[in-house]
């Protein structure tokens, strides 16, 4: 689900788990030595977080913190090792912090390192309450205040702050909006006609997920860009411009995308999560050190 990114750190969210992951230098030279790969960074996994299933969705790395959207809770916390997670915020319409996902919490824009402001599909406070009108019933949302900004969205995600510009996605409609904070106004940026879900920014292009409507799926039954909703993929877009600029297709691997992270400055990054042997066999030190046990030998040194 979400995946947060900060200078060397990685965090991605899975299903009952939050998995943190490092990029050493050199470390995608050990990679490359061994496998015959072109890699020029690479994220080793470093820690596993068990949750539970919080049901997580966006997460961002705060002040010496990750804070996380605990959808199935209908709140955003912190992680703490001596808990599932620690509340810090939840919508002034949600009565109690429960495992009932009433309001389908899903969306967080982080300014300052703190919850700025937030998304979910419905305002209701019962036990999957959004399924019921999730067409008509989104709403973005202010943290901490709770105050209601926009209401009536089609299943809203994905809310980022950038150069001082709210921009967010109404996926139920397949729309790019753009919200301004000082004038109260939005528009419609750019209509995709297809379901977008998760996006990034660098410079003057977001980098916007698409998915694939499966034809099991009974919540997205409703869709009336069902149709057009035929694979994932990522989409270029010029926020200049408002035109797409490139966009890549998933033609059997991928069906679903919630999030997207630009890794800035890198080309081909390598992710060796636990499961790979290779993972288990580095060892890394300050200073750039490393040592791959078959090696018998300090590297880096």
């Amino acid at each position: 689900m979400g995946v947060s990114l900060q200078g060397n750190k990685m965090a991605v969210a899975c299903f009952d788990e939050i998995r943190f992951f490092s990029a050493n230098e050199g470390i995608h030279d050990v990679i490359n030595q061994n496998h015959g790969g072109e890699y020029d960074k690479a994220f080793l996994q470093r820690a596993t977080y068990f949750t539970g299933n919080l049901d997580v969705h966006d997460i961002e790395f705060g002040e010496g913190l990750l804070w996380g959207v605990n959808t199935i809770m209908s709140c955003i916390g912190v992680y703490d090792i001596n808990y599932s997670f620690r509340p810090k915020w939840k919508p002034n319409f949600i009565s109690k912090i429960i495992p009932e996902d009433h309001c389908h919490l899903n969306g967080m824009a982080m300014e300052n390192k703190l919850p700025k402001y937030a998304t979910a599909l419905s305002q209701t406070d019962f036990k999957h309450g959004w399924r019921k009108n999730k067409m008509h019933s989104g709403v973005l949302m202010s943290v901490p205040e709770s105050l209601i900004l926009l209401e009536g969205l089609s299943m809203p995600h994905s809310p980022r702050l950038h150069d001082g510009q709210l921009y967010f996605l109404e996926s139920g409609k397949g729309l790019l909006h753009s919200y301004d904070p000082q004038t109260k106004n939005t528009e419609v940026v750019y209509a995709f006609n297809a379901f977008i879900r998760g996006m990034d920014i660098i410079g003057n292009v977001a980098v916007i997920g698409k998915s694939k409507i499966r034809e099991t799926n009974k919540d997205f039954n409703d869709l009336n860009i069902r149709s057009n909703s035929l694979n994932a993929g990522v989409i270029l877009f010029d926020l200049v411009n408002r035109a797409i600029i490139g966009e890549i297709n998933y033609s059997s691997t991928v069906e679903e995308i919630y999030d997207v992270k630009i890794m800035k400055d890198v080309r081909n990054p390598a992710v060796l999560t636990d499961e790979f042997q290779l993972n288990h066999d580095i060892i890394s030190l300050p200073g750039n050190k490393f040592w791959k046990k078959e090696d018998k030998k300090m590297d880096g040194s």
